[in-house]
């Protein structure tokens, strides 16, 4: 049996139970991520009748439930984990999809898709918590990163410490092919910088 997703036994069961309650025969799960490798994508878990079932779909056969992927969704769902957590009220089940919005990468990615998925990862989390954002413009041939700050980054009086200190520091450190990073971003915008 293939695993495209790793499914608790807890969560297995939890499922299970919820489609016992379902009057249709056949009733399975379908797993799916809405725009996948995008900064909006969304891991989805939904109810799947029989008619329901796309021809792109492969299954993932456990001992309680049928589950339903998405085929184009799969490289996203690389260490995809759902789980169910019981508590005094019930519990809650949980999706981990932490390759959703960047599929993993190796050694042997482009050198862009590592930098995006550093970049979604790794440093983007960081500077979330001031409402901004970073992303790749283009890679020069002299290897040098071109990045352009969005949000709270945008003209905020930090951008050139975060720049030098934190997005080049890991550019470097993680990405060999990488020498330097330059910002493009017209820092002129302050209205939503974090620090002014």
């Amino acid at each position: 049996m293939t695993t495209y997703v790793t499914i608790t036994p807890d969560a297995e069961e939890y499922l299970a139970s919820l489609l016992d309650k379902q009057s249709v025969p056949g009733m399975a799960v379908r797993i799916f991520i809405t725009q996948p490798g995008t900064r909006y994508a969304e891991t989805c878990l939904a109810y799947c009748r029989p008619e329901e079932v796309s021809a792109n779909d492969v299954i993932q056969e456990m001992a309680k439930l049928l589950v339903y992927v998405e085929a184009m969704s799969i490289p996203y769902l690389e260490e995809s984990l759902i789980d169910f957590a019981k508590d005094r009220m019930g519990g809650q089940l949980t999706i981990k999809a932490p390759n959703a919005k960047m599929p993993k990468v190796n050694a042997d990615s482009p050198v862009e898709e590592r930098i995006n998925y550093l970049l979604y990862t790794e440093i983007n989390p960081g500077l979330a918590a001031h409402g901004g954002d970073v992303s790749l413009v283009e890679i020069t041939e002299d290897g040098v990163a071109v990045l352009k700050f969005g949000g709270g980054c945008q003209g905020c009086s930090a951008v050139d410490m975060t720049l030098k200190d934190g997005v080049e520091a890991s550019l470097i450190a993680k990405i060999p092919e990488i020498t330097a990073v330059r910002d493009v971003t017209d820092h002129t915008k302050a209205d939503n910088a974090y620090f002014k």
